[in-house]
């Protein structure tokens, strides 16, 4: 997900002053640590089918077919796991969250998630459905291709404005697509999350740990 929101420019790792992010194309900044987490967390997943292919033929325990395997798979799979959370902490700690970029996303294509929100609205006022339905399709289609084919801001809801059947003007159609109104119990579930799990965890670290062991070393 933070390598999807990294290429959407909506989120960055942390970025050294010095770090180059493309041999090739210098003005790249590519998740590499992310990258390198679920590289990492591939070669675990795959080390996870030793010990069931060597207990599925333990001979009854007879052997000592197990004894290479697991001397190879454990230590591996535990300092890969290591590596993984070394790499979380230091994306996790330094990671940037760009608002502003997310608020052109949204506004740009938060009105094409409206439209079944402006359908239910205009339905409930009086207006045909199927009709309503197959003007928004006809709108939501001219205003995706302005997008494409002219690389113009989306203007779905002035054309839903701009035609009559809908009876609604500009602003209530912003008011019916704000992003508040689609985001559910998101902020609930998020202070749940931390009060539950996040500051429990925080709390039973002791103060000035990090100083203790060190700065972990990234380049894993």
């Amino acid at each position: 997900d933070l390598r999807l929101l990294a290429h959407l420019r909506e989120v960055e790792e942390p970025f050294e002053s010095e770090q180059i992010g493309s041999s090739a194309m210098p003005y790249k900044r590519n998740p590499m640590r992310a990258e390198r987490i679920c590289a990492i967390a591939r070669h675990v997943m795959v080390l996870a089918q030793d010990p069931l292919h060597t207990a599925a033929t333990q001979w009854l325990e007879r052997t000592l077919d197990d004894s290479a395997n697991r001397r190879l798979s454990i230590p591996d799979s535990y300092l890969a796991l290591d590596g993984i959370l070394v790499l979380v902490e230091n994306v996790s700690s330094g990671l940037v969250v760009n608002p502003q970029v997310i608020r052109k996303n949204l506004e740009e294509h938060l009105q094409f998630m409206a439209s079944e929100t402006i359908l239910m609205h205009a339905s409930s006022a009086g207006g045909d459905r199927q009709e309503l339905h197959e003007r928004i399709r006809g709108h939501s289609m001219a205003a995706a291709a302005r997008m494409k084919d002219e690389g113009e801001p989306a203007d779905l809801l002035e054309r839903i404005a701009g035609d009559d059947v809908f009876g609604m003007d500009l602003e209530q159609l912003r008011e019916l697509s704000h992003a508040d109104r689609f985001v559910g119990r998101a902020p609930q579930q998020v202070d749940r999350f931390l009060a539950e799990w996040v500051r429990p965890a925080l709390e039973r670290l002791e103060a000035g740990a990090n100083e203790r062991l060190g700065k972990p070393d990234v380049r894993v």
